[in-house]
């Protein structure tokens, strides 16, 4: 992970600071703006490999920035919010962003997510386990493992980092009943709690991307009470 590019968007100047500080000596570049439009006119000029986005900013919130992030990349986000809402951090999840903390919290922490994230989205060379496809067929999709691509009949369908994960899981698991608990474990790195609802966000976010009608959802089904069922040729 050497040499990869930090953007951090945070209206705290000293925030801001000790993140630079701190995630410099970890080996990363970074750099830091305080609002929305120094982060347009950052990417303008360069590209970064993961954005650390402040919830709350002048101007354009953060919320808006990642909607506006995700509509355009795949880029990694992970927001920060000083109020650590149940809401902001689904919210957040639903918008587009890989990952949540709240404020305060251990620059360690921050740094185990980044370096997470970072292994999830920048690895598209590994090999295939062994017994393992290295494309998967469903409907008129194809998921490509290698090179983490996901095909609609020849035309590209863009995937976070995160949506990628699930769907790998969902689509190596078909047809069998998949617990929230089980998929979380599965998924491994995101913030854990008794009420955390985020797979079912991802789910959401997920079914847009590969359902005629994410209500009436094909391939990936509700089965209530126990989890989700991945049906790779549904009836």
């Amino acid at each position: 992970m050497d040499n990869k590019h930090i953007l951090v968007v945070d209206d705290d100047a000293g925030l801001r600071e000790l993140l630079q500080q701190y995630l410099s000596a970890q080996g990363f570049q970074v750099s830091t703006v305080a609002d929305g439009g120094a982060m347009d006119a950052f990417f303008a000029a360069h590209a970064a490999d993961i954005v650390i986005l402040d919830l709350m900013l002048p101007g354009e919130d953060g919320l808006s920035l990642a909607r506006r992030l995700r509509g355009r990349s795949a880029i990694p986000i992970i927001m920060l919010s000083a109020r650590g809402d149940d809401v902001d951090r689904i919210v957040g999840l639903e918008v587009g962003a890989d990952d949540y903390l709240a404020k305060p919290f251990n620059p360690r922490e921050l740094l185990a997510r980044v370096r997470a994230l970072l292994r999830r989205s920048e690895n598209t060379q590994t090999p295939v386990e062994s017994g393992r496809q290295s494309a998967h067929r469903f409907g008129d999709f194809v998921l490509n493992i290698d090179s983490r691509d996901l095909h609609r009949n020849g035309s590209s369908v863009p995937l976070t980092a995160g949506e990628f994960n699930l769907l790998r899981i969902f689509i190596e698991h078909p047809n069998r009943v998949l617990s929230r608990d089980s998929i979380m474990d599965m998924l491994k790195g995101y913030e854990r709690s008794p009420f955390d609802r985020s797979i079912d966000v991802r789910v959401t976010r997920l079914r847009r991307k590969i359902e005629d009608d994410p209500n009436a959802p094909l391939y990936i089904r509700t089965v209530w009470g126990e989890g989700y069922l991945f049906a790779d040729n549904p009836s």
